[in-house]
């Protein structure tokens, strides 16, 4: 039982509830939940327009079906993460946590949407471990309370050599940098968090992996009161239905998975020997078209690997490959001329991304639009025609990317208005861009905003001959 007091006119008043608001009711009267994450690629961060992160944007989603807003909270580090959920100081985390028999003794996890492996990291070039033998006597560096300390502790009952240091106050991405550099020899990551990271370290490799799968799941309190728990567990019911949690999924993983490494480390070369130059041209037709001049320097990279005079056996030419026909239609008169051909190339993009259907919208819009730059306008719509006939979603990249194969095949393309197209390879090229433009954005903010016409990390500047 619980007494509120309440003073009207001077006279104080007891009224007395024998069911005081569970957690989802008090959330929702207040219309705010509060949830504890932490930065990083996987969870929350801060992109060119604004928070994003997968974490975030499931969290925003499930706020949006308890009709309430989001009040995001960061520790200092992790060990004050859990402690936050516990105690009640917030509704729940949202952090990339994996269940562990020691967290559910102190939290109690929701419903599990996303399966990690725990993996060693190494540098190619340098002796590859093979089990945890070969990690004895080396240095091995792992982030202080993670899931990967506790993994090593209960393997040290089995290796009683076995020996590692933690760190506070730093990020997984830190330990891979390190490792990169050459200044520790092992790290653990998340397979999850190091599929996205792994595009900015080319040079790195996962030696082996560290026991079984895990799950992720938002921590909540433990308790008798299950409301929020059983609010979540409809909720993921629901995304899991309707393709949106898939399609969240597909929007933060689906263009890291399958990239080529080795071209990543070209690129990086091409960063430092090829961009400078043609920066100020990049920067000038954003300002023009209002576009982020990195997302134009990764297409003209995935075009010409930042070669003006680059010319394709189909006559396409310059930074952008513009095609004859298009270049007249947007007033280019010298393709092979940098300025002219990057400026031709935004325009084209900012006309494509106009002709698509104000039901699009970003950032999936500016997806279509690259994949109407490359496989042609006609049959980007016409695979959007395919996702509805299918029952999918016309207007999410991730649906519409999965149908676009199919115009390779007879018994879908002689259905629509534009026959074949090869459309496997405008999804090849959407992803490859959408990697190259994350590099940019990474080195972009790099050790505190490193230039990008800056000398890059010396793990950036050479290739191990084993790759």
């Amino acid at each position: 039982m619980s007494i509120f007091v309440l003073i009207m006119a001077g006279t104080l008043y007891f009224v007395f509830s024998r069911n005081p608001p569970d957690t989802l009711a008090r959330i929702q009267a207040s219309g705010t939940l509060v949830v504890v994450t932490r930065n990083g690629p996987t969870t929350y961060y801060e992109g060119p327009d604004g928070p994003t992160g997968f974490e975030y944007d499931l969290v925003e989603a499930f706020a949006k079906y308890l009709g309430v807003k989001v009040k995001w909270v960061f520790p200092n580090n992790m060990s004050g993460l859990l402690p936050m959920v516990e105690y009640g100081r917030v509704d729940m985390a949202a952090a990339g946590l994996t269940k562990t028999p020691a967290r559910e003794n102190v939290v109690q996890f929701g419903p599990t949407y996303q399966q990690i492996t725990q993996q060693v990291i190494y540098r190619a070039g340098q002796p590859r471990p093979r089990d945890v033998k070969d990690l004895i006597g080396k240095q091995l560096v792992v982030l202080a309370d993670s899931s990967f300390s506790s993994r090593l502790q209960a393997l040290r009952k089995k290796y009683p050599d076995l020996k590692w240091s933690t760190v506070q106050d730093t990020s997984a991405e830190e330990l891979l940098y390190r490792v990169a550099e050459g200044k520790v020899d092992y790290t653990i990551d998340d397979s999850n968090d190091f599929l996205l990271n792994r595009r900015f370290y080319p040079q790195l490799g996962v030696a082996f992996n560290l026991g079984k799968p895990q799950e992720l799941a938002w921590a909540m309190q433990k308790g008798q009161d299950k409301s929020l728990y059983d609010a979540a567990k409809r909720f993921f019911a629901k995304i899991e239905k309707n393709g949106v949690l898939h399609r969240i999924t597909e929007r933060y993983y689906g263009h890291a998975r399958g990239f080529d490494y080795v071209g990543t480390f070209t690129f990086m070369q091409h960063v430092k020997e090829r961009l400078p130059a043609l920066i100020p041209i990049f920067k000038a037709a954003a300002k023009k078209y209002d576009l982020d001049w990195r997302l134009i320097a990764a297409q003209s990279y995935q075009e010409s690997h930042w070669n003006p005079k680059a010319v394709s056996p189909t006559g396409v030419r310059g930074l952008m490959m513009l095609t004859l026909d298009t270049a007249k239609h947007i007033g280019i008169t010298n393709r092979l001329n940098p300025e002219q051909s990057v400026m031709g190339g935004a325009a084209y993009l900012v006309k494509l991304r106009g002709w698509l259907p104000a039901s699009i919208k970003e950032p999936d819009r500016t997806w279509f639009a690259l994949a109407a730059y490359n496989v042609g306008i006609g049959h980007v719509l016409d695979a959007r025609d395919i996702a509805k006939r299918l029952g999918k979603n016309p207007n999410s990249w991730t649906e519409v990317k999965d149908v676009l194969p199919l115009l390779t095949q007879r018994k879908w393309y002689s259905r629509t208005a534009n026959g074949y197209a090869r459309g496997r390879e405008a999804v090849l090229y959407v992803q490859n861009i959408r990697s190259y433009y994350d590099i940019l954005m990474w080195l972009a903010s790099h050790k505190n905003g490193q230039a990008l016409n800056q000398p890059l990390p010396t793990s950036l500047q050479a290739m191990p001959p084993s790759l």
